[in-house]
């Protein structure tokens, strides 16, 4: 037998396809109504009243309804260096986070293996992404004990990518269960913002869009090529993937570890600079399918805030009708970083069901998921959906 056909029989003949997802959140529920007077007084900052008017209206712009947060005021106050602006802290947030974000992977890992319906034993990868929780053996390694998987999955640890990661583990998915014959790769996207949470300060605004805007939340997905019809039901088709830097945007979003936890800059042409680049981003994705209008495609796109959702539709005459999965997941859960766009196919795909929609993708065929983040990197997924009466 010659190499190519060794390196043949490897492959997949389909296309990676998602087969389950789950979801999860952390019990804590914090109300956007409420949550300026909560920040305020659980980081001893009342005193600053002006700063406090400000923060609230940045709440009120943020179309955030209400999020999930594991820091409570309980442990704040256990750890009152993590409320302190800039205090050292990196040792109490990360000695939370090396236990917390395992933990909340893990349920919403067992939500997308139970929806699948088949034996962890047949799981042979995993790619585990988050932004928080430095520490060897990883949060992957971690898992791995937790599930009870076998000892011989291939790992793949994704830290510190920041919001665009979920296109990113999408991504590196789609090549494993691809180029593995039989590969069944579980991702998982872990977010908790305790290290990033802190108390105000006029000098750094950039900190408290941040503490207007996150949430913590963790979602999974069974990804495999070739879905055996009578036991595994296709949701959507990861068509082709790709990652750009958008030219000329330097610095527009970072993240800085540092003994204080994680700081964050942003630049205010962050909306602009992702909304002027999307429809050269699109063509290129869709050209290959003759698609161009963009009306007629479903959308996934990662709501950093809803500047950039606005802009981006404006920029490619988008029918508001298409974000309604993105917009609602950004009311009721904020920006969960990598974890959100995977909330958003969870979401769209069971309203298609709800509506009686004929395919996963709201009734359309073709769609695109878009993950945004520091760089500014944009990662780009076209999806296809499935019928519904294939996964009903």
């Amino acid at each position: 037998m010659s190499v190519e056909q060794v390196m043949s029989a490897q492959r997949s003949e389909g296309p990676a396809t998602v087969m389950a997802i789950g979801t999860a959140t952390p019990d804590n529920c914090v109300y956007q109504a409420d949550y300026a007077d909560y920040y305020f007084r659980v980081t001893n900052s009342e005193h600053l009243v002006d700063l406090k008017e400000k923060f609230k209206r940045m709440c009120d712009k943020s179309m955030v309804r209400k999020r999930h947060m594991h820091l409570t005021e309980e442990i704040i106050q256990k750890n009152p260096s993590i409320a302190t602006f800039m205090a050292p802290s990196f040792v109490a947030r990360n000695d939370i986070l090396t236990d917390e974000i395992p933990k909340l992977g893990m349920a919403a890992a067992n939500k997308a293996i139970t929806e699948w319906g088949q034996p962890m034993s047949k799981i042979t990868h995993l790619v585990f992404c988050t932004t928080s929780g430095v520490d060897m053996p990883s949060a992957d390694y971690q898992l791995i004990k937790m599930l009870g998987l076998p000892l011989s999955v291939r790992r793949v640890m994704l830290y510190q990518q920041g919001c665009f990661a979920g296109g990113t583990a999408l991504r590196v998915a789609k090549d494993l269960a691809e180029n593995n014959r039989g590969a069944r790769v579980l991702v998982v996207c872990s977010e908790i913002t305790a290290m990033c949470f802190r108390g105000p300060s006029e000098s750094h605004l950039d900190s408290m869009i941040g503490q207007a805007l996150f949430g913590d939340g963790a979602a999974a997905l069974i990804v495999g090529a070739d879905p055996e019809v009578h036991v595994e039901r296709p949701l959507f088709e990861l068509v082709s993937a790709r990652q750009t830097i958008l030219p000329d945007t330097d610095g527009f979003i970072e993240g800085h570890l540092r003994e204080a936890g994680l700081s964050f800059h942003l630049n205010r042409d962050v909306p602009l600079a992702i909304s002027k680049n999307i429809e050269s981003t699109l063509v290129d994705a869709f050209a290959p399918l003759g698609i161009s209008d963009w009306n007629s495609i479903f959308w996934v796109a990662h709501p950093g805030g809803p500047a950039i959702l606005d802009m981006v539709e404006a920029e490619v005459n988008l029918d508001k009708k298409r974000m309604r999965a993105t917009r609602h997941i950004l009311s009721e859960y904020g920006n969960m970083s990598s974890a959100c766009v995977i909330f958003i196919l969870d979401e769209m795909r069971k309203r298609s069901v709800q509506e009686g929609m004929a395919t996963t993708g709201e009734g359309m065929n073709w769609g695109v998921l878009f993950g945004f983040g520091p760089g500014l990197t944009v990662e780009t997924v076209v999806l296809h959906s499935v019928p519904i009466e294939a996964v009903t």
